[in-house]
């Protein structure tokens, strides 16, 4: 028995029906508002439903995204910002959409991700992550000032009957919304591998020598720690334990099958939301202290710290220059500021600007990916040391990851602070700059402290 939303939901796919031509698909879109829910517990219990499932959390915004299943997936190689995005104005085009709130997040929105570099070598680690990656959810629960919304969608054909799509829609909604899931069992972390560290070094040596001998600045090197566990590790359990840690951050996961990439990183690419687009700088890195007192002098350090301030304006002259042809009104503070996170903390600069209304997130990410602050600079020369020299596929690490909507918002951030959980293994990874004047040892260190977030949170989530 359908109730009264169901039975518009069963209205609404069936005027969308009737606009269809034979042999036609069109997705039909709609959004409503309901009672707060239990956002992680919403999560869990998607898994035994579908396995594509979605968490996005902005700590500082209080805004959330959470998904179950997949209707549609968009996928691009070869130009792939622009193919993408020209697929998803195409779906626009032919969505039939019901979202009277026009709410950030509701509606028609794609969530996923891209690889940090689609020339590098593919390796197994990533086979389930493609070069670009979005796929619009079956359901939907978004968060926005405190306000919840639901949003589900179904990609029709013409043989589809309404009311049996409504019904089966009602019950998995039903179940997301209601049950309760079994508490997970103890979980042990067995064994944590660093892989192949000498040969990092090495890798790391020969970066500073390419950049001491050619026209080259900055080279970012990455490296991987490989873990096993006991049992198969509980997401859910350790995107509660990130939000409980890693206060100031992105705290994200993108599930697809028995593949799992989740983390939660400080670093926004891009925002936009209608005409106003913000993007951030975070580069240059130490610990927090162990006092107060360590703390402030650790921080007054970093603010003069010639290494860090440079490496920070690599960063922030790169967006300047990316945003220009697409933004007006840029506004870039003259000088950082200090951004703290439980184990860390860095040099920030924030980035305002009104995006030209021709302009779309994805022109502006294929402007700022990578950053200096994930790749190097000049990019072109240091992506092709990183792409003969790195031990290993980044993938979806350092790349950006995120959604966007019908109503031209969207947010996508740099998957750092991260790591690829496959049932009862996980691969960390983490990464720093190299310049001419880089100490090893001190970078390995650095790479360590990089380790810690996802490391610490594995450690004591399950």
């Amino acid at each position: 028995m359908l109730d009264l939303d169901e039975k518009k939901f069963a209205s609404f796919i069936n005027d969308t029906l009737l606009k269809m031509s034979q042999n036609d698909r069109k997705i039909a879109s709609m959004t409503r508002k309901i009672e707060e829910i239990n956002p992680l517990l919403f999560f869990s219990v998607a898994k035994k439903l579908t396995p594509y499932r979605t968490f996005w959390m902005s700590t500082n915004d209080d805004f959330l995204v959470v998904s179950a299943g997949n209707i549609y997936n968009i996928t691009a190689t070869e130009n792939r910002f622009k193919k993408t995005q020209s697929a998803f104005e195409n779906i626009q085009r032919h969505a039939e959409v019901y979202n009277p709130y026009e709410t950030p997040g509701t509606g028609l929105v794609a969530l996923g991700g891209m690889s940090f570099d689609p020339l590098k070598e593919k390796s197994s680690l990533w086979e389930n992550f493609a070069d670009s990656q979005l796929h619009i959810p079956e359901i939907l629960i978004t968060k926005y000032n405190g306000e919840f919304y639901l949003t589900k969608n179904a990609y029709l054909s013409t043989e589809d009957d309404p009311h049996t799509i409504a019904e089966e829609l009602l019950e998995k909604e039903q179940i997301l919304l209601t049950e309760t899931n079994q508490k997970q069992s103890i979980v042990a972390l067995d064994s944590k591998h660093e892989i192949e560290p000498e040969q990092w070094k090495q890798a790391v040596h020969q970066a500073r020598e390419t950049i001491r001998h050619r026209d080259v600045e900055k080279i970012v090197m990455a490296r991987e720690m490989r873990l096993t566990f006991s049992k198969k590790v509980d997401v859910t359990s350790v995107i509660k334990k990130l939000l409980e840690t890693q206060p100031n951050s992105y705290v994200f996961a993108f599930d697809y099958g028995e593949d799992c990439f989740v983390g939660a990183t400080p670093e926004r690419l891009v925002k936009v939301e209608k005409e106003n687009m913000l993007s951030d700088c975070i580069a240059g890195t130490l610990p927090r202290g162990k006092t107060k007192k360590e703390d402030e002098m650790l921080s007054h350090q970093l603010l003069n710290d010639q290494k860090n301030l440079e490496e920070h304006d690599f960063v922030v002259q790169m967006i300047r220059k990316g945003i220009e042809e697409h933004c007006t009104n840029i506004d870039i503070p003259n000088t950082p500021t200090i951004y703290k996170l439980k184990n860390l903390q860095h040099l920030y600069t924030p980035v305002k600007a009104k995006i030209k209304k021709e302009a779309t997130v994805f022109d502006i990410i294929k402007k700022l990916h990578p950053t200096p602050a994930l790749g190097g600079t000049p990019t072109k020369d240091a992506l092709a040391f990183i792409r003969s020299h790195e031990l290993l596929d980044r993938g979806w690490y350092g790349a950006p990851i995120g959604w966007v909507d019908s109503n031209q918002n969207g947010e996508f951030v740099v998957g750092i602070r991260s790591g690829l959980i496959q049932e009862d293994e996980a691969s960390l990874f983490a990464g720093c700059g190299i310049v001419k004047d880089s100490d090893i040892d001190a970078e390995y260190q650095e790479t360590g402290m990089k380790f810690l977030p996802m490391l610490n949170v594995l450690q004591e989530s399950n």
